[in-house]
């Protein structure tokens, strides 16, 4: 049975958004885990420094009272200057030190975290790839690794420092003072989160609009520069702007309503704040007029509500982002829960080094469960032998490749590799002794030298020059500019499809592997190149297993074995010459192409008759 490209885990009713955030925070600690005790030392720094913020205003206290009198500057205590300086000092250096500890820690974390994703992304199914949207994929990994620093930060620097020092500053409210203080404060700071939960609360669902809109937005811009050269044949620059726009309006909206609640937000906290302060002061300076608190204690509590609303006002702030770092962080995290699909079995073994023979036994298979592709495909390749096959396009011939990688697995049948059957081999060993030239190659935005060395990354120069002259692409190398070092663009947009080709070629041929792959490796050259490149071919592929996907019938006449595909099914196979004396399908593709390529040679002739004939009235 197929396993699906998504979690298969299914809840009686849908986690909440408060559960999802959770499950995201329990994700991300064992990163930080890690480094426990550096976590460990920067929290005691974090303490130590708020200790020393909450100590200055009551020395600051301790100083104006000493001022009050009548003999203020002899009743001023140098030590308390020198205890102010120093607990200043202090606050400053426990939150850098705290800084030195943890910096470490938030890089490695988002290091791991995005390397994990990328390996994951590269060990998904085919099928995921074929679905995903290269620009919201990048965005999601983008935004999720950069809020991943936010949250630790904001987390770390913010909410445990001012928790922290609220408490403090309610502790010595409660000691020092009348307990209204600490009710007024308790009220305004419960009043102030409230309010924050609840408003942010509803607005995740809004920035969840912005995240998709944004990320369907790039998907759209990448998609249509990715196709440039589609979209120049087609004169519908004015057409793709559109539809640019069209995500980019949606954008707007959402973006649009996440401003204006933020506003409102903001004014239902600062009412909140405004309120607390304006209570606290009536109560401080009616106390001062009572004669129960001092100038000093006035001065203390006005230094205690800027210490404790400055950050608060800010914590709003924090808490929205760390919620939309959350939520970002939640989109990465989505992918890494994203089933791989084709896995290696429990005891999967390496695939031995040597010569490799290949089994397709009553393959079925299908790509949909409402679309066969292959019907009971049986055939063998022999080791060191070479199996051709042909047929319309859709009958299934590149879906073969596709298999023997196992990108896919099939329905039912066997694809046995030296009589293993191949999903109990690992994927790496299986995929290392394959190599292949794809009919639409795709190649790294570097160098010329890069992407034949893609091959066998740890070949020689030497070799990677000797490659590329196997495959013809030398003497093209050598007039460019910068020769090898010439980069090829994205996708490989700077080269022709032929020399896309030759350099396909070159990266198969480097990789020496024991089973080769052409894949109609030839339909993108020029007849005389075709003639010269086959003879490489030819040579790299004696003494290795070979299947060659064909249109160009002309270039498989020498295969061992040639099997003809129509619907999925092999309804033809033999030698060349057998296939052409039972007058089948074969035999009918093979006069078609023979009267393609004479038409071909008379269209191209045509020229050279017209110049040669006498003009009208010369002898």
């Amino acid at each position: 049975m197929r396993r699906t490209a998504t979690s298969s885990h299914t809840l009686d009713r849908p986690p909440t958004a408060d559960t999802h955030l959770w499950l995201t925070v329990n994700k991300l600690v064992p990163y930080l885990w890690q480094y426990r005790w550096r976590v460990l030392l920067a929290l005691s720094c974090l303490v130590s420094a708020k200790l020393a913020t909450v100590a200055v205003p009551l020395v600051f206290k301790e100083m104006i009272d000493g001022l009050s009198g009548a003999q203020q500057a002899l009743a001023l205590p140098g030590l308390l200057l020198v205890l102010y300086g120093a607990l200043r000092f202090s606050s400053a250096l426990f939150t850098e030190l705290r800084e030195i500890l943890f910096a470490r820690v938030t890089q490695r974390a988002v290091r791991r975290i995005a390397l994990e994703v990328f390996r994951h992304l590269h060990e998904l199914s085919l099928r995921f790839h074929l679905h995903r949207e290269t620009g919201g994929v990048s965005r999601d990994i983008e935004r999720g690794s950069r809020s991943i620093s936010n949250l630790i930060s904001y987390t770390l620097y913010s909410i445990l420092p001012t928790l922290i020092e609220i408490s403090l500053v309610l502790a010595i409210l409660f000691a020092r003072y009348d307990r209204v203080f600490v009710l007024i404060a308790l009220a305004s700071l419960t009043i102030y989160v409230v309010f924050t939960v609840k408003v942010s609360n509803w607005r995740i669902s809004i920035r969840r609009k912005v995240n998709d809109t944004d990320s369907a937005a790039n998907t759209r811009a990448i998609d249509s520069l990715i196709n440039y050269e589609t979209v120049k044949y087609f004169n519908n620059e004015e057409y793709e702007a559109k539809r640019y726009d069209q995500r980019l309006h949606d954008w707007e909206d959402a973006a649009t309503k996440s401003r204006v609640s933020l506003s409102w937000l903001n004014l239902g906290q600062q009412l909140s704040i405004a309120l607390g302060v304006t209570a606290m002061m009536w109560r401080a300076a009616s106390g001062v007029v009572d004669g129960t608190m001092t100038i000093g204690d006035l001065v203390l509590v006005n230094a205690f509500l800027i210490q404790l609303y400055m950050p608060l006002n800010f914590l709003g702030v924090v808490y929205r982002e760390i919620r939309q770092a959350l939520t970002d962080i939640e989109r990465m995290f989505d992918l890494l829960a994203v089933d791989r699909e084709i896995a290696d079995a429990p005891g999967a073994v390496e695939l031995a080094a040597g010569p490799v023979w290949i089994r397709f036994s009553g393959v079925d298979f299908s790509y949909e469960t409402n679309r066969q592709i292959l019907h009971d495909v049986d055939f063998s390749v022999p080791a060191g032998g070479t199996i051709a096959v042909v047929g319309e396009s859709g009958s299934g011939k590149s879906t073969l490749a596709r298999l023997l990688y196992r990108f896919y697995d099939i329905d039912s049948g066997h694809i046995l590799v030296n009589g293993t059957d191949l999903r109990q081999l690992t994927q790496s060993s299986l995929r290392a002794a394959i190599g292949i030239v794809p009919q639409d190659t795709v190649l790294f935005n570097d160098s010329i030298y890069y992407n034949i060395q893609y091959g066998r990354p740890e070949a020689t120069r030497e070799q990677v020059l000797a490659a590329a002259a196997a495959a013809q692409l030398a003497r093209f190398v050598e007039r460019l500019p910068d020769g090898y070092e010439t980069r090829v663009g994205e996708r490989g947009l700077k080269l022709s499809g032929g020399e896309k080709q030759r350099v396909a070629i070159a990266r198969a041929l480097l990789k020496n592997p024991p089973v080769l792959i052409f894949d109609e490796a030839t339909s993108a050259l020029d007849s005389k190149t075709e003639k010269a490149i086959q003879a490489s071919l030819d040579n790299a592929a004696r003494g290795r297993t070979t299947l060659v996907i064909a249109h160009r019938l002309s270039t498989i006449m020498n295969a061992d074995e040639i099997l003809v595909m129509d619907g999925g099914r092999i309804v033809e196979r033999g030698s060349h010459l057998q296939l052409l004396q039972a007058s089948g399908l074969y035999a009918q593709m093979w006069v078609l192409q023979l009267q393609e390529e004479t038409l071909g040679e008379l269209a191209a002739a045509e020229p050279l008759l017209a110049v040669s004939e006498p003009a009208a009235g010369e002898s």
